[in-house]
């Protein structure tokens, strides 16, 4: 009777065994990372990560106004002068291009620099004020 009862309750010790191994699996595949970091020039994972696509040069300042600018000077947001409201850019192409520019690049008063636009490059800046500056005269 005891070796029955052995049988038995090792059998259900294998079987709970198996069935926890299988919900710690279940758990580790739901909360695995879902990608990982990759310097370029190492492999990553099973698969090499794909190259970035190449930039074909600076973004023209109407696609550097549409990305990053056009939040908040197409709504006026924050006091942000209007594209187009050539009475509200009046008195800051006034001021000078320079001026402008250091603005933009810079921040001034609740413009972040660069409009919030990190991966602008001050080229990219400058065609995005010369853009808005045509559309408001």
């Amino acid at each position: 009777m005891k070796r029955v009862l052995a049988v038995v309750v090792l059998g259900f010790g294998l079987a709970a065994g198996a069935a926890l191994a299988s919900v710690e699996d279940e758990i580790r595949n739901r909360i695995k990372p879902v990608g990982e970091v990759c310097l370029q020039g190492e492999e990553c994972g099973e698969e090499a990560a794909a190259p970035a696509a190449a930039s074909s040069g600076p973004r023209s300042g109407s696609e550097v106004y549409d990305a990053a600018c056009m939040a908040c000077h197409t709504t006026g947001a924050a006091g942000a002068p209007v594209i187009g409201n050539a009475d509200q850019w009046a008195p800051r192409i006034d001021k000078g291009m320079d001026t402008l520019i250091d603005h933009a690049i810079n921040g001034f008063n609740a413009m972040p620099a660069k409009g919030g636009c990190a991966s602008c490059s001050d080229e990219e800046i400058v065609a995005a004020i010369e853009h808005i500056i045509d559309e408001s005269q």
